[in-house]
Formats: structure tokens, C-alpha cells, sequence
């Protein structure tokens, strides 16, 4: 078995008479405008090479159609937008974002960072939290660059880094780490992801593992939700789920898989096992050569009227459950 591993449409037409700027799919100021010299991250100043202002010949007004609706196509030049145009993510890297996400990045020796950027107020907390010397010096910005980069919906707590995606360990790096596993069948929300580190982190898990396909990218989502546990638990990759759970045994290790139709879980009793615990995708559950793989199911004791819990907070419950067999056993 092999270990686990670690495009946009344009164009447009001129509108006839070809005096008028140029029309397109979309928004004018959605496009790229060409960049002087300076190089990314360094002020350089940028230039949008668009003809400004002007009336398109054919058109009749060019901020008006002739049945007298607002012409989207066109703006006034004092309503055009002339702010810097953020630089877009190159390829292979991903900007990571949240105050808790930063500073972990910051601290994680392993990943590679390429540029930051902070708001005044971010900056303050962010040294109080992973105080100076960092890898990589500040820019600051203002709340609406970072709006404009990420998204208004983002919740960029004011800080964003642009950094290289983590290399992924060999599954035996990963098993030199104590603490049980985790083990994602084809979960695809990143924020469930992000979530599930998070818990993996808190209860002392050793790494989290998710099939290659069918499973979300490293995303600022992702780490956001996982509030800095991305930079300390290994994310695996596994090709196959159930042929990766048969090295996990071949290696000594339980696997559990979890559904709310077994037993409860019970954690003294598995006091003297390594586990692993496989956890199926939202809706759907373990898929049947996964659950067949796994050397038991189980469920969690749920004494209320709700049959079953989102996979984020069924990883917190049964690594709780683990934990508390541990517990017993220091208290023995």
C-alpha cells in the first residue's frame, strides 16, 4: 500500500464605432489593470491603462441606454474605483486569515511565508498574542483592502498571510506521534475539517487523515476553523480509506468506525488500545467497505430526543470519551 500523500473566462467585444472603452462580461473595474514596475508586495504603483471618460461613438449618452435605464456597462470617472488592486493569489499558495490562524502560521517554523498584512488595531493584538521578531515584517492596511481581497463575508479579524500550503508527512511519521487518529471518510466541509483539528489539538490527537479526493484543500476556511490547530496536527491525504485503515491495524491499531446504530462508545474499555476513529461524511456516514474494514462500530450515548450530531461535534465527544479512559487510568 502506498502511503498518504501530501481559469477565467474573459473576453468581450468592442461596442461598434470602436471609440467607446471596451465592453465585456462583467463589471469594468473587474479587471486587472497592468502593474508598474515595483514588484508584488513592494507599494509599486499600479495603473489602470483603460481610456477614461469619453463618450462611445453609436451609443448615444454613454452612461445612459436610449430607454433611459443606467448603462451598467459604463460609469462617470469620478464614480470609477482608482484604489490598488490587491495582488492575486499565486499559484500554489493560499492566504490564510484570522488573528489565531496568523499567529500560529507565524510561529510555525515548517511553513513558508510570503507576505503579510495587518490592520493597525490587528497588529496590536497580534503582538500581544506572538510577539516580534516575525519571520516576515507587516503591511499594514486598512479593513476595506483586506474586504476587497478576501470578501466582504470573510472574517479576516483584520489579518491575512499569503503562505505555501504545509508538506504532508508519511503516514509512519505520523504514527510516531502519540495520541489516537482521526479518520474522515469522504467529509467535505472545510469548516467541519477545520473543527475536527481544532478538537484533535484540545484532546492530544496524534494526526488527522482524509481521503485524497473528495475532501477540501488546505483554505483560509479551513484554517480559520481550526484556530491555528492546522500549524500543529498533521493533515494526511490517503489515496484509499479502506486500504489505508488496514495498515492502521497492521500497525496495532483499533479502528473504530463511528454510527449512531452501534454500541456506545466506551473508552475505559478500550484502555489498553491505540484507536482510531473513522468518522463518515456529513449526511451520508461511513461508506460500506469503509465500515466493513473497521474492526468495530460504535455510537455515542445520546439519552436526549436529537438521533444524531454534526461529524465536528461527534470527533470532540468520542476523543472526550478516549480521554476519560485515560483519565481512570492515571486516577488507578
Amino acid at each position: 500500500m502506498k502511503p498518504p500523500h501530501s481559469n477565467r473566462p474573459g473576453g468581450g467585444n468592442r461596442p461598434p464605432g470602436g471609440g467607446g472603452p471596451p465592453r465585456h462580461h462583467g463589471h469594468p473595474n473587474d479587471r486587472q489593470p497592468r502593474r508598474e514596475q515595483g514588484g508584488f508586495g513592494q507599494g509599486g504603483q499600479q495603473r489602470d491603462s483603460r481610456p477614461q471618460g469619453g463618450q462611445a461613438q453609436g451609443q448615444g449618452k454613454p452612461f445612459q441606454k436610449r430607454d433611459g435605464r443606467p448603462n451598467k456597462f459604463f460609469r462617470p470617472d469620478h464614480q470609477r474605483d482608482h484604489r490598488p488592486r490587491p495582488p492575486e493569489t499565486p499559484r500554489g499558495a493560499v492566504w490564510l486569515y484570522g488573528l489565531h490562524a496568523v499567529a500560529a502560521a507565524l510561529a510555525n517554523p515548517a511553513r513558508r511565508l510570503r507576505h503579510l498584512m495587518l490592520t493597525e488595531e490587528a497588529q496590536q493584538t497580534l503582538t500581544q498574542r506572538q510577539p516580534p521578531p516575525w519571520p516576515l515584517a507587516p503591511e499594514q492596511v486598512d479593513r476595506g483592502r483586506l474586504d476587497h481581497l478576501l470578501g466582504r463575508d470573510i472574517a479576516h479579524q483584520g489579518a491575512a498571510l499569503l503562505a505555501d500550503p504545509l508538506a504532508t508527512p508519511s503516514l509512519q511519521q505520523a504514527l510516531e506521534r502519540p495520541g489516537p487518529l482521526i479518520v474522515l471518510d469522504q467529509v467535505t466541509d472545510p469548516r467541519n475539517v477545520g473543527a475536527i483539528l481544532r478538537s484533535a489539538a484540545a484532546f492530544g490527537a496524534a494526526t488527522v487523515i482524509t481521503q485524497d479526493r473528495n475532501a477540501p484543500e488546505e483554505t483560509g476556511g479551513l484554517a480559520k476553523a481550526a484556530s491555528g490547530a492546522l500549524e500543529t496536527i498533521p493533515l494526511l491525504r490517503a489515496v484509499n480509506i479502506a486500504r489505508t485503515l488496514i495498515a492502521l491495524k497492521a500497525a496495532g491499531i483499533w479502528t473504530i468506525g463511528l454510527d449512531a446504530g452501534g454500541p456506545p462508545l466506551s473508552g475505559p474499555a478500550l484502555e489498553s488500545r491505540r484507536v482510531a476513529l473513522v468518522l463518515g461524511a456529513e449526511g451520508e456516514g461511513l461508506r460500506r467497505l469503509t465500515r466493513e474494514t473497521c474492526d468495530e462500530v460504535a455510537g455515542l450515548r445520546m439519552p436526549g430526543k436529537m438521533e444524531s450530531l454534526n461529524v465536528s461535534a461527534a470527533a470532540s465527544i468520542a476523543l472526550y470519551e478516549l480521554t476519560r479512559r485515560d483519565e481512570l487510568t492515571r486516577r488507578a
